[in-house]
C-alpha cells in the first residue's frame, strides 16, 4: 500500500564542495581540461604509475594528442568507440585521453572477461579498433571479435595469435601530435563506455556522459584539491577508477595508479606516493585492513580523506586508527552519488541522504511509494540533464525497463528512516525467500563475518526441488584460521533468527570477486549445492522457533 501523502520540502543535502548547477563544457570535457592544466602547469607531475614513471600536465597532452593522431590514421572518427582490453597503466589512460581527443568514447572492459562474457562485451561496443595487452590477446581464439577489424597490442607479444583481424604492435599508438585535429566535444558526448559489474547478470554498456562522469566525480571526490594526490587502485574499466581520474583532471591534481588493491601493501603504497586521497575502499576492503596486525606507524601516513563504503564499525575504527576523515555514499555505474553521507558520518550502515540535485523514492512493485521503515526499490531522478547515463548501449529493451514511469529503476532494496537516511537492505535480485520469509542477504552476512575465523561471506539462496528455496552462506578465513561449518552454524544459531541460520555451508579458500571486490554470487549460486557443502539438517541440527507460553 502507498505511504500518506506528504509535503514536498526539500531537505536534500548540501555538499560544500558541490555546485548542483550544470558545468560548462571547459570544466568537465577532458580534453579542454588538458590543455589547460598543460597550459598552466606544464612541469607539474600528473601521473606516477606503478612503475615509477611520471608523466608532467605537458607529457599527458603530447600522449593523447600522439594517441588520438594514431587513431584518426585508421579511421577513427567523432562518435565513434575504441575498445580496450588492458590493466591500469599507461596505455589505458593514453588510450582514454587520446579516444576523447578524437571525439570518440573509450570502451574499457573488464580484464577478468573470457569465452562468451568477452565475446559479449567486444560484440556490444560495436568497435571496429580494439587495444589490448598482450597477455590477454590469447583469450580472443575461437571468439567472434564482432566488428573489430584491427588490433593493436601494448606490447610484445609471447603468443602467435590467429585471428581474422590486422594485428599492429604498440608503435602504433605513437602518431604524430601535431597531426591530430582535435574533434570538439560537448558536455553531454560520451568520454567512456562503462560495462556494470555484472554480479547479477550479463554487464550492459553504459553510455555516460563528461557532465555525468563530472558530476560522479565531484560529488564523491570533490573535497580532492589541486595540490593532493589520488591513489587509484580501483580499476579504470569500473566507475570508481574513471570518476576518481577525472577528480584529478577537474582539479588539477594528480594520479597514483595502481593495477589492483594490495591489503599488505596498501599503507605502504599510500606512504611511498605521498597520497592525500584514495579512490575508495568498497565492500570488505576496510574490514582487510582491520583485521591486519597493528603497527606502531599506522597513523604515521599522508592520507587525509577516504571515500568508502559501508559505514560500519570497521570503518570508524578505522578511520581513528589511520588518522584520516572518510565519506560514503551511494553509487553506481548508471547514476552520479544521489545518496552522500556527511564526512564521518556515525549513523551505522547508511547509504546517506538525498543530495542536492537528486530526487530519491523507496517504492514497491508497482511504483507506488512506500511509508517510512518498509523496505522497496531505490528510484532516482535528477534536476539537470545528462546528470544520469544516457541508456544502455545496443540494448533499448533494457533501457526502457530501467526507466519505468521516468524514474531509474536501481534494483536496489532500501528503507528510508524519517531522518531521511538510506539504509541498504539487498539487491533485488539477492533477496532469499525461504518458507514464506522474506530475508536480506546482507544482514546474513554481517552475522556470519561477525565470527572472528570468518574473513569474507557470501549468502545467497538456493533452488531445491518443489519450488522451495534454502539459505546457504560461502565463507572463507583470515589468514592463519580455519573454519568448522557445524561449529559456525552452532555459534550462529542463539545469534541470528531462526529462519535466517544457514541451512548450507560452503567453505573456501577465497569466494571469486569482481574486480572492485564485490563477491560474485552469480557463480556460486549456479553451483548450488556442491558435494563438499555442509548440510546442516543431513549433519542432525535442528532450528526450531522458540515457542512462548501465552500468560
Amino acid at each position: 500500500m502507498a505511504g500518506a501523502r506528504r509535503p514536498m520540502t526539500d531537505t536534500r543535502l548540501t555538499i560544500p564542495w558541490f555546485d548542483p548547477a550544470p558545468p560548462s563544457a571547459d570544466e568537465c570535457v577532458i580534453p579542454r581540461l588538458i590543455d589547460r592544466w598543460a597550459a598552466e602547469t606544464p612541469d607539474t607531475i600528473f601521473i606516477r604509475f606503478e612503475s615509477g614513471e611520471t608523466w608532467t600536465w605537458a607529457e599527458i597532452r603530447r600522449r593523447a594528442l600522439s594517441t588520438a593522431a594514431a587513431l584518426q590514421a585508421r579511421g577513427v572518427k567523432g562518435g565513434d568507440i575504441v575498445a580496450a582490453w588492458a590493466p591500469n597503466g599507461p596505455a589505458l589512460l593514453r588510450a582514454w585521453f587520446g579516444a576523447n581527443y578524437a571525439g570518440a568514447a573509450l570502451a574499457p572492459i573488464n580484464t577478468s572477461f573470457r569465452g562468451r562474457l568477452l565475446e559479449h562485451a567486444i560484440g556490444k561496443t560495436g568497435a571496429t579498433l580494439m587495444i589490448v595487452h598482450p597477455d590477454l590477446a590469447p583469450r580472443l581464439q575461437g571468439l567472434s571479435l564482432g566488428a573489430v577489424k584491427r588490433l593493436i597490442l601494448t606490447g610484445p607479444s609471447g603468443s602467435t595469435l590467429d585471428l581474422p583481424v590486422q594485428i599492429e604492435d604498440a608503435a602504433a599508438l605513437d602518431g604524430d601530435p601535431a597531426a591530430c585535429v582535435p574533434v570538439e566535444q560537448h558536455p553531454w558526448d560520451p568520454p567512456v563506455i562503462i560495462f556494470t559489474s555484472g554480479t547479477t547478470g550479463p554487464s550492459k554498456a553504459v553510455v555516460t556522459s563528461y557532465v555525468q562522469e563530472w558530476t560522479t566525480a565531484t560529488v564523491t571526490y570533490g573535497y580532492m584539491v589541486q595540490s593532493d594526490r589520488m591513489l587509484v587502485n580501483l580499476p579504470m574499466f569500473h566507475v570508481g577508477g574513471i570518476a576518481a581520474i577525472t577528480a584529478a583532471v577537474a582539479c588539477g591534481g594528480s594520479v597514483a595508479l595502481f593495477e589492483a588493491f594490495d591489503t599488505r601493501r596498501f599503507w605502504d603504497t599510500v606512504r611511498e606516493t605521498g597520497s592525500t586521497v584514495c579512490s575508495g575502499l568498497i565492500g570488505a576492503l576496510t574490514s582487510f585492513l582491520m583485521k591486519e596486525p597493528p603497527r606502531a606507524d599506522d597513523a604515521d601516513n599522508p592520507l587525509r580523506m577516504v571515500t568508502l563504503s559501508p559505514i560500519n564499525e570497521d570503518t570508524a575504527a578505522l578511520g581513528k586508527r589511520f588518522g584520516f576523515d572518510y565519506l560514503s555514499g551511494f553509487n553506481m555505474t548508471e547514476v552520479s552519488g544521489p545518496l552522500i553521507c556527511p564526512v564521518n558520518d556515525t549513523v551505522m550502515r547508511s547509504c546517506g541522504r538525498v543530495r542536492v540535485g537528486m530526487q530519491c523514492r523507496i517504492v514497491d512493485d508497482h511504483d507506488n511509494e512506500v511509508p517510512h521503515g518498509h523496505p522497496g526499490e531505490l528510484v532516482i531522478r535528477a534536476d539537470n540533464p545528462w546528470t544520469l547515463f544516457s541508456g544502455y548501449l545496443g540494448d533499448p529493451d533494457a533501457t526502457a525497463q530501467a526507466w519505468r514511469n521516468g524514474w531509474f529503476h536501481t534494483g536496489d532494496l532500501m528503507w528510508r528512516d524519517a531522518d531521511g537516511s538510506f539504509f541498504f537492505v539487498d539487491r533485488k535480485k539477492d533477496a532469499i525467500r525461504r518458507r514464506g520469509e522474506n530475508m536480506s542477504s546482507l544482514e546474513i552476512e554481517i552475522e556470519v563475518t561477525a565470527h572472528p575465523a570468518v574473513r569474507e561471506c557470501a549468502a545467497y539462496g538456493v533452488d531445491l526441488p518443489g519450488g522451495e528455496q534454502e539459505v546457504m552462506v560461502a565463507v572463507a578465513p583470515v589468514d592463519g584460521a580455519e573454519i568448522d561449518a557445524r561449529a559456525l552454524v552452532e555459534w550462529l544459531i542463539p545469534r541470528m533468527t531462526h529462519f535466517m541460520v544457514p541451512r548450507y555451508v560452503r567453505v573456501e579458500t577465497t569466494l571469486p570477486k569482481t574486480p572492485t571486490n564485490k563477491i560474485q554470487k552469480t557463480d556460486l549460486r549456479s553451483e548450488g549445492v556442491t558435494p563438499a557443502t555442509f548440510d546442516r539438517e543431513a549433519a542432525g541440527l535442528v532450528v526450531r522457533r522458540q515457542k512462548l507460553t501465552v500468560a
